[in-house]
């Protein structure tokens, strides 16, 4: 049977919908017969025929079921399963909060049993000390890309990435954190949200040279196809943060499509060749940065964005 709760939920939204439906009228004929269609996908005029609403919200399962068998075994609650946790959220996690289900806080006799029974959850959670690394592992991606700011499918990505690495054996002599975090920045290439060696490894607890050679080695043992960063993938984002407008960005962008075309950007960094990009923009759109900005905000040395702005403005011919 199912739950009085969902019950009630699904009455609640029928009637909703009867009461949405009730107080509109057709516009062709005037009349209140209105009918939703047995997918629940249209608002028809039972009058006329006049579809009135279509691409309406639905609320109900993907799923469709003809008996009460079929209802019971397609039916599933909770959230789904990701591979961001050890045991891909499949286990159940004592709250920490001293209540019980109508608020109200527990006795002091039932606190420390709670307490005790938190304890040993977080214990039998992992069964060998594989599974433990693993976990934090896992938690130290979800804690990097929290500081990098990059969306959950990375974090997915990243989780997937390493557990292929351990499947492998690849963690074997290498340090947790080290080949988590190349991962992440495996994952951040992949899914075409870049971050530089230099970002990745100021929230990382391991040294810029080890997350490289470990990335490499990575890469290469799961054969990971990598493209080449586009340098403009980082126009926006240095934009936002010094803070200039869209003409600028625009302006970057041309500078990169023409100078890359003339074979400029090979051999070249991604994240110098763009904030040189965007510092030729800024002057050319009279919102002036200062090299010293710019190459704050890109990480690299104001020599770096010099030397690929000469070469930016002598193929576009702007003197």
């Amino acid at each position: 049977m199912e739950r009085p709760s969902r019950q009630r939920q699904r009455e609640r939204e029928s009637e909703e919908t009867e009461e949405e439906s009730a107080e509109q009228t057709c516009p062709e004929c005037e009349s209140s017969d209105l009918v939703t269609s047995a997918d629940g996908g249209e608002l028809v005029c039972e009058d006329c025929g006049l579809v009135i609403e279509e691409d309406t919200i639905d609320r109900g399962p993907e799923w469709r079921a003809f008996n009460h068998s079929e209802r019971q075994s397609k039916s599933r609650v909770g959230a789904p399963t990701t591979r961001t946790m050890h045991d891909k959220g499949l286990t159940t996690q004592i709250d920490w909060k001293d209540k019980d289900a109508y608020g109200r806080s527990l006795s002091s006799e039932k606190r420390s049993q709670m307490h005790r029974l938190r304890k040993w959850q977080e214990r039998i959670r992992t069964k060998d000390a594989g599974e433990r690394n693993l976990q934090f592992a896992l938690s130290e991606i979800d804690r990097m890309a929290s500081a990098l700011g990059v969306p959950r499918s990375v974090r997915e990505v990243a989780s997937v990435i390493y557990r292929r690495a351990l499947d492998e054996d690849l963690i074997r002599g290498r340090s947790i954190e080290g080949v988590a975090t190349s991962c992440l920045y495996a994952a951040c290439r992949q899914e075409n949200i870049p971050r530089s060696l230099e970002e990745v490894s100021e929230v990382s607890r391991v040294e810029q040279k080890e997350i490289g050679r470990t990335y490499r080695y990575v890469a290469q043992e799961l054969s990971l196809k990598m493209e080449p960063v586009d340098p403009k993938q980082y126009v926006p984002r240095f934009s936002s943060d010094l803070g200039l407008s869209e003409e600028v960005q625009a302006k970057a962008n041309e500078i990169i499509d023409v100078t890359a075309e003339k074979g400029l950007l090979s051999g070249k960094s991604p994240t110098g060749y763009a904030a040189a990009a965007i510092y030729a923009a800024s002057l050319l759109c009279n919102e002036k940065k200062t090299q010293r900005e710019v190459a704050d905000v890109a990480q690299v040395t104001e020599v770096t964005i010099r030397n690929r702005y000469q070469e930016q403005i002598e193929a576009m011919d702007i003197h």
